[in-house]
């Protein structure tokens, strides 16, 4: 089965992740992978390792843009040939559905999840371009059903498992931060909704001398260090990473803050490790945190993170709870292999 995967950028981000996950392992599942995007480092290693790779300019919302994105997807439908397209959030549908006009291939969408206004747009858009829905968490297939999709199915998103290549002391050493120190990780872009405004300000009211990091990029960069000039060297910007399991090996917690999510890879990624998490309850979150794994937070309220951070970071034997408690649920409820199997039943049902 040919699978070609339609996404914006493979960058940072968690569908990126996934997509770096599927295309990976889908050979042992009898898929030949391809995919169409405007580039990253994550599919810069795909290439490497094999995986065909098709340059798309980024759509950036515009008729024009979009048109552009189109006409270069169309171009790597015509060489790869796939028997589906996967495209990864709503303007990638759209994307792929004018590429594979007028011939009809499937065109099956990855939702991720949009901020709460954007919803009934999101609808709208995939009912005329998606041939179906996969939502990666039930909250977010919910919401998107009731603004007036049909309700998708759900395939919850999962962890491919990566081992870290240094451990906790040498990742400490190459950024300077002493063994004992503790260390919280923020695992998002630099964008709007992921609200680090709302950590920054947050991690000024964090008791303990620890140190935060910040790994991911993004058009708030700027603004953002400026906002964090005040905090010194408690806060460290590391810009994208591609060593995130090497992170996790060394830090102590990790902390997102987003406005929304659908079911961040971040999060999963976090537990998998055995890294408790203080995350904000959007989306699918709450359900990933139900049976331990870290603290769950209102959105936009610097209080109550800084009082989850403190809560972990001052309490070694609670933080030791709540990352085997994460570590055991990622394995029993997200397993890769899960969601593999799933995706390829659907994928093949659909050709």
């Amino acid at each position: 089965m040919r699978v070609l995967h339609v996404i914006s950028e493979m960058g940072s981000g968690g569908a990126e992740t996934l997509v770096a996950g599927m295309a990976g392992r889908g050979e042992e599942y009898g898929w030949v992978s391809a995919v169409a995007s405007a580039g990253g480092f994550r599919a810069d290693a795909l290439a490497a390792a094999g995986t065909q790779v098709f340059p798309v300019p980024l759509a950036r919302r515009s008729k024009a843009g979009v048109l552009k994105a189109a006409w270069a997807t169309r171009r790597a439908v015509a060489r790869f040939r796939p028997d589906v397209v996967l495209a990864h959030n709503v303007g990638a549908s759209l994307v792929a559905r004018l590429a594979v006009l007028p011939r009809r291939r499937p065109v099956l969408t990855v939702f991720h999840g949009v901020a709460e206004d954007d919803y009934p747009a999101a609808a709208r858009v995939l009912r005329h371009v998606s041939d179906g829905v996969v939502a990666v968490s039930p909250a977010t297939a919910d919401r998107l059903a009731e603004a007036g999709a049909d309700r998708p199915r759900v395939i919850r998103n999962a962890v491919f498992a990566r081992p870290p290549v240094f451990g906790r002391a040498e990742v400490r050493a190459s950024l300077g931060v002493p063994e004992r120190t503790p260390v919280a990780l923020c695992l998002a872009r630099l964008e709007p909704q992921k609200r680090h405004d709302v950590l920054l300000d947050a991690w000024a009211a964090v008791e303990c001398d620890a140190v935060l990091w910040l790994a991911g990029d993004g058009s708030l960069r700027a603004d953002l260090e400026r906002r964090a000039e005040a905090l010194g060297r408690r806060v460290e910007f590391l810009g994208t990473r591609a060593d995130v399991p090497d992170l996790l090996a060394a830090a102590d917690v990790t902390v997102l803050t987003s406005d929304w999510e659908g079911l961040p890879l971040a999060v999963l990624e976090s537990m998998a490790a055995g890294r408790p998490v203080v995350a904000t309850d959007v989306g699918g979150v709450a359900e990933v945190l139900a049976d331990g794994g870290g603290l769950l937070v209102p959105p936009a309220d610097p209080a109550a993170t800084a009082e989850a951070l403190n809560t972990l970071l001052s309490d070694r034997a609670r933080r030791d709870r709540a990352g085997t408690d994460g570590r055991r649920a990622v394995e029993r409820e997200y397993d890769a292999h899960t969601l593999m199997k799933s995706y390829d039943e659907l994928l093949r049902g659909a050709r």
